[in-house]
């Protein structure tokens, strides 16, 4: 998902989305140390995903708008 798809979403949506990200982040950390994740990539972008989360939250709260 876009940056912007994360921009347009609503405080609610973004939390909801915040939370579920991170869940899905610890899951993917608990497959790779296990030796069951196929592909390691998955927590990068995840990880990118929660910042681009946290970065559009941060701005709202500042009354940046781009």
């Amino acid at each position: 998902m876009a940056i912007d798809d994360v921009r347009a979403m609503s405080a609610e949506d973004l939390a909801t989305e915040l939370y579920e990200t991170r869940r899905e982040l610890m899951n993917l950390r608990f497959r790779a140390a296990t030796m069951q994740l196929a592909n390691v990539n998955e927590i990068g972008k995840a990880k990118k995903r929660v910042a681009q989360i946290l970065t559009v939250m941060r701005e709202r709260e500042l009354g940046i708008a781009t």
